[in-house]
């Protein structure tokens, strides 16, 4: 939708973003979510666990959090702050290579005759649960200081949603806890509070 504006409405959209980002003012209504379930193919629709939410954001908002999202993964990248065990949602890296290096570290445990021991962690509302905070003081620990973390700080904060069935839409819903669901910045930022694990 964006890409078919005329130069002068992007160059008024780009005047807009900039200045959200240097006057650290987060439009309250890009904190809001519209949850519209969709049912898993061959679940039982009675089950609400059975379906999968999507959450429908401001548009503007994402363009946003792209741009963001791009500044935050080059600086995670070039400083090494991500975890050489991380391969999930990495540029040029897959969960694929986990896999391959768990196959590689079995097999030589078992030509050497040595023991191997792997833990699995299977969890469960993970983006619902990813602890706010922590994120921020994450960030901090990185060494991220200014616009960035104040940003990311407004995005997580005052959170909420409206759940829509069909033409009704619920009351709101603040979400105090986890990073949004659908939205582009938070993979990275769940990735940056998992990467803690391996420390």
């Amino acid at each position: 939708m964006l890409k078919n504006l005329s130069e002068k409405s992007l160059n008024v959209i780009l005047f807009l973003l900039n200045r959200i980002w240097t006057e650290q003012c987060f439009p309250a209504l890009w904190c809001k979510a519209v949850v519209v379930p969709i049912p898993k193919p061959g679940k039982d629709p009675h089950n609400p666990s059975h379906y999968r939410p999507i959450a429908l954001t401001s548009c503007l908002c994402k363009l946003m959090e792209r741009i963001v999202n791009t500044r935050l993964v080059y600086f995670l990248e070039e400083t090494g702050h991500l975890s050489k065990f991380q391969s999930g949602f990495r540029c040029t890296r897959g969960t694929v290579d986990n896999a391959l290096m768990l196959e590689t570290a079995v097999r030589d445990a078992f030509v050497t005759k040595k023991h191997l021991v792997s833990i699995f962690f299977d969890m469960d509302k993970a983006y619902d649960r990813a602890w706010r905070y922590g994120i921020l003081r994450d960030l901090y620990k990185m060494g991220l200081r200014g616009n960035l973390p104040l940003f990311i700080k407004n995005f997580l904060g005052r959170r909420t949603f409206n759940v829509r069935v069909g033409d009704v839409l619920s009351d709101d819903f603040p979400q105090y806890e986890g990073v949004p669901q659908g939205n582009v910045l938070s993979v990275i930022l769940f990735v940056i509070k998992v990467n803690e694990i391996v420390q």
